[in-house]
């Protein structure tokens, strides 16, 4: 019996290809119409193009970016398609080695795509099939915790400490396993040096933090949101990224973050500052 992976001679034909720089304009339009659950992958292209090594990944298409598109790098990420579409990259991302660490995107394109690589890469680690994508395009509906600022590039050994504990618990992993944690690091330096990562301090330690992990030219996506668990259940969340969403919007762009949905006090929080949910990313976490 064939292997839902294996292609047909007519897939074969019309395999997902390799996108470059040629097809630049016509992805960055494509991405343009839905910005905020493209943010990530736009935000790389705007900066860096198609061609240059900083994309760190690439992206696909069968039959032209305006039916089809997938990211491949650290993260698997399916853009629009349908499923022949979503086989096609299935079969382009098992022919070699496994680069990403999850496959995430609008859950009507990143499970199915998970389940036509469960039978190679599987089982994942943890499956989050409901994670609300919510936007904000106004200032925030509180005010804004005032204390909450940019990270300075002296400061980062203690906002490290945060970051590694918000890692840790939200992905169930130590971000330092493997390379010691000079990867995650440096991930962490180029936030802050690049005015992306706030925080607000008392007596030397992170109370709050949030970075905007990724900013396109129409969206800014918040990310990493954590409260000292001393400080949970006092507003420091709802006010921080209040303060973190407020400069995102003042730019011009619409802040936006998912959530996992059984986490209530996320959602209550972000309602309170006004977020909306427009769409339903997944992600599925791998070994």
């Amino acid at each position: 019996m064939r292997s839902v992976l294996e292609p047909t001679r007519r897939a074969r034909a019309s395999g997902a290809r390799l996108l470059a720089n040629r097809d630049l304009t016509q992805v960055l339009r494509v991405l343009d119409d839905d910005p905020v659950a493209s943010c990530m992958v736009a935000a790389r292209l705007q900066e860096y193009g198609l061609d240059s090594r900083g994309v760190y990944g690439e992206l696909w298409s069968r039959g032209g970016p305006g039916e089809s598109l997938c990211f491949s790098g650290a993260n698997l990420v399916p853009l629009r398609g349908a499923r022949d579409d979503l086989r096609a990259f299935a079969d382009r991302a098992v022919r070699g080695p496994r680069i990403c660490s999850s496959v995430v995107g609008r859950r009507e394109l990143a499970l199915p795509l998970w389940e036509l690589l469960a039978g190679q890469w599987g089982p994942a680690r943890e499956l989050r099939d409901d994670q609300p994508l919510l936007a904000l395009e106004r200032t925030a509906g509180v005010s804004p915790d005032l204390r909450v600022r940019r990270v300075r590039p002296d400061e980062i050994e203690r906002y490290l400490v945060a970051a590694i504990a918000m890692f840790t618990e939200e992905i169930g992993v130590d971000p330092r396993s493997g390379d010691g944690g000079r990867s995650y690091r440096r991930r962490v330096q180029n936030l802050i040096e690049t005015g992306r990562a706030w925080a607000r301090f008392e007596d030397g330690e992170v109370v709050y933090k949030a970075e905007v992990g990724a900013m396109s030219r129409r969206t800014g996506q918040i990310q990493g949101v954590w409260v000292h668990p001393d400080c949970r259940g006092k507003g420091f969340g709802t006010a921080g990224t209040a303060a973190v969403a407020n400069v995102v919007v003042s730019s011009g762009r619409t802040a936006s973050l998912y959530v996992n949905c059984f986490n209530e006090a996320a959602r209550r929080s972000y309602a309170k500052v006004g977020f909306r949910q427009i769409a339903t990313f997944a992600t599925v976490l791998l070994d």
